[in-house]
């Protein structure tokens, strides 16, 4: 016999709302364990017979993996094991949310012509595994008789249902997170109580919050952790230093952002004569107080990254680490992992050391400060800038060589009022400055991963930064697209990624640089972690790691553990639980990198539509910089502030859309839109809850 919740909850006389909770959360475990199953239509039945582990008998296959829910509704479930990707139709998500681990069986697939199968392959979910999805981030809004939050992310396509008494004080129009009940009626909504008032929606700084609340990013530390860090000592011993190559006398210094409080990187460099430099790279060593297994190290861990939001910085240490003990402060001792390299003047590494040491940086420049001295020619520390400004440029000019490329994509910072909204934006310019410590850190993190893949007689686990090859369909899509400016890119036997950097030249100057740019950035790859090493193809390195930001990466953390490991020589028993722990670190660490990435550019989404609200009916210049059936996406000059111009606002024609040739063709008059053309607009209207800008062409 099969009955509904309600049916067995009447049944049992479950008489309260509490109680009725309390009946859900205990078929959903009876469900889990296989005493019981719940069918398409929500009826609940008992499991007469289970079939033992052992049993032959054959079950329909099934697949495992995270579910990424599209934004028309449907979803994608690629397998954790063999990557293959199955499509799973809005209606057979059943209780399934963006995010979790689910269990899939697949459809039957039908043949058509030639014994070809029909469409990606598709399927319905089963099992949801592991409930990764507990708390959403909206809006309350009010119905005429119930009280709904409405997800800020789109991906979560059902509003959730709250009782007047879960509200927290809540508002209508307030921003919450709303922690969910245990939901296993696809018929019904879900349900939740709100555990944060976050603020009226469409205040930019509540925005802001509500961007790392729905990247699920933490908001404190916990206790216990705060209290280790505390109880570290600030002093370093004689014994310790006595332990390490002593640096303090070299001349070094760091170089950072104006507004950095961290400071996890220090340059020293002398000349050896001949054209031979010595280039000290000196880390944080963050290992000496961050032990493998402590409450610090598997909140790192959880965190794997720093998260730079605007005007919000979620850290991956607390700040007693990353700001104080950890941070290589002028004028103060402060313990580092240092590559020592003599540089020949061609650029190439002649000899090396990788040594624990303890250094005492002499000046905390700002890298405007540097772009100062070097274009006067005089100040602090001149002879040091000077020199590493040389051996940046050799640097650069041999990875060049080598077939790296510079993806020069345009980044935007925000200026401030005193009550935090935006008041301008301004277009980041990358310096000679910048580009000095980044071949500086290259070539340290490139000497870290040959020196362990290649120092060994025997291969030893270790983990990498790569970047595979591109993918020729994206690569031919390119070659197509940079035509109609009239540029090429010869596809016909592979790309190399100097024939990429030639494109990338090619384009520089040109209006649709930063589109370029932008598109070719997006037919590569993404770089991630592995324990595998395939190379890195846009860099043009066959060795490269992360070993320089170890106060806020913690891919970096395990590699100083790796060479302390290594330079005492390991047992064969430890190499080979490294061997087995390394991948899930690797994966864990790529895949907290892509929710950093892609909180930090919600908000900047968030402040971008902040200052738009202030232009409304302004006129702007821009580039087209996306084309679809329903309007094209501008760029705005300067200020890389995109908003959409939709079909139904250009009233002079009736527009087809050319999905080939990336256009929009009138039907009468023959006007094109295309991509990287140059357009006039006004500000028609800016959405703060939806984070949307509208547009409309003038003239």
């Amino acid at each position: 016999m099969r009955v509904t919740m309600k049916e067995l909850a009447r049944h049992i006389g479950v008489d309260s709302r509490e109680e009725f909770r309390s009946l859900r959360d205990t078929v959903e475990d009876l469900g889990r364990r296989g005493v019981v199953s719940v069918d398409s239509r929500g009826k609940i039945s008992y499991v007469r017979t289970r079939v033992p582990a052992h049993s032959k008998q054959p079950s329909s296959p099934r697949i495992a993996g995270p579910l990424t829910v599209t934004r028309r509704g449907g979803g994608i479930v690629r397998d954790s094991h063999s990557g293959e990707e199955i499509q799973i139709p809005a209606k057979f998500l059943r209780t399934a949310l963006h995010g979790d681990i689910v269990a899939v069986v697949p459809f039957a697939r039908r043949l058509v012509r030639r014994g070809k199968e029909e469409g990606p392959p598709e399927g319905e979910i089963v099992e949801i595994v592991r409930r990764v999805t507990t708390r959403i981030t909206g809006t309350v809004k009010r119905s005429r008789h119930f009280t709904v939050v409405v997800p800020d992310n789109a991906r979560f396509t059902r509003d959730i249902y709250v009782a007047s008494s879960d509200l927290k004080r809540a508002k209508v129009g307030d921003k919450v997170v709303v922690a969910l009940h245990p939901w296993t009626d696809e018929h019904l909504n879900p349900e939740g109580n709100v555990i944060e008032v976050l603020g009226p929606s469409g205040d930019a700084r509540v925005e802001v919050l509500s961007v790392g609340r729905s990247f699920g990013l933490p908001s404190e530390f916990p206790r216990e952790v705060l209290r280790d860090a505390d109880r570290l000592s600030s002093s370093i011993s004689p014994d310790e230093i006595s332990r390490r190559a002593d640096f303090r006398s070299l001349r070094t210094v760091t170089i950072d952002p104006e507004d950095a409080q961290d400071f996890d990187d220090a340059l020293s460099c002398e000349e050896l004569g001949g054209g031979k430099l010595r280039l000290g790279v000196h880390i944080a060593d963050v290992g000496h107080y961050v032990s493998e297994g402590s409450s610090l190290d598997q909140e790192a861990a959880a965190r794997g990254t720093s998260v730079y939001m605007v005007n919000e910085v979620v850290p991956m240490l607390p700040e007693r680490l990353s700001n104080d003990l950890c941070s290589l402060r002028p004028h103060e001792d402060r313990l580092a992992y240092s590559v020592m390299m003599d540089v020949h003047p061609s650029g190439r590494v002649d000899r090396y050391e990788i040594v624990k040491s303890v250094i005492h940086s002499d000046r905390r420049f700002t890298y405007e400060e540097v772009q100062q001295i070097l274009d006067r020619g005089q100040g602090d520390h001149v002879g040091l800038c000077r020199l590493l400004l040389g051996l940046s440029q050799t640097l650069r000019e041999r990875r060049r060589k080598n077939g790296s490329i510079d993806f020069d994509t345009a980044e935007a910072k925000f200026r401030f009022d005193p009550e935090g909204f935006p008041s301008a934006i301004i277009k980041k310019e990358r310096l000679d400055a910048h580009r000095l410590v980044e071949e500086c850190m290259l070539l340290a993190n490139i000497t870290v991963a040959r020196h362990v893949s290649t120092g060994s007689s025997r291969p030893l686990p270790f983990l990498y930064r790569v970047h595979d090859l591109p993918d020729p369909d994206r690569l031919r899509e390119l070659a197509s697209f940079v035509k109609q400016f009239k540029f090429s890119l010869d596809v016909r036997s592979g790309v190399s990624s100097r024939a990429l950097q030639k494109l990338l030249d090619d384009a520089r100057g040109s209006e649709v640089e930063n589109l370029i740019n932008e598109v070719a950035l997006r037919s590569m790859a993404k770089a991630v972690y592995s324990e595998k090493n395939i190379g890195h193809y846009g860099l043009g390195f066959p060795y490269y790691t992360h070993f320089t930001s170890p106060i806020r990466r913690y891919p970096d953390l395990v590699v100083h553990r790796l060479l302390v490991e290594y330079s005492r020589g390991p047992s064969a028993k430890r190499v080979e639980t490294l061997r087995k722990q390394l991948p899930a670190v690797a994966a864990e660490s790529s895949d907290r990198e892509r929710v950093a990435q892609a909180a930090e550019r919600e908000s900047i989404r968030v402040m971008q539509v902040e200052y738009m609200k202030r232009h409304l009916g302004d006129e702007f210049a821009g580039v087209i910089g996306g084309v679809t059936n329903f309007g094209f996406f501008v760029e705005i000059n300067d200020l890389l502030v995109e908003g959409l111009v939709r079909v139904r606002d250009l009233a002079d024609d009736y527009y087809i859309f050319d999905e080939k040739h990336y256009a929009l063709t009138g039907r009468s008059r023959g006007r094109v839109f295309r991509l990287g053309d140059s357009v006039k607009v006004r500000i028609l209207a800016v959405d703060s809850e939806e984070r949307t800008i509208d547009l409309e062409l003038v003239g």
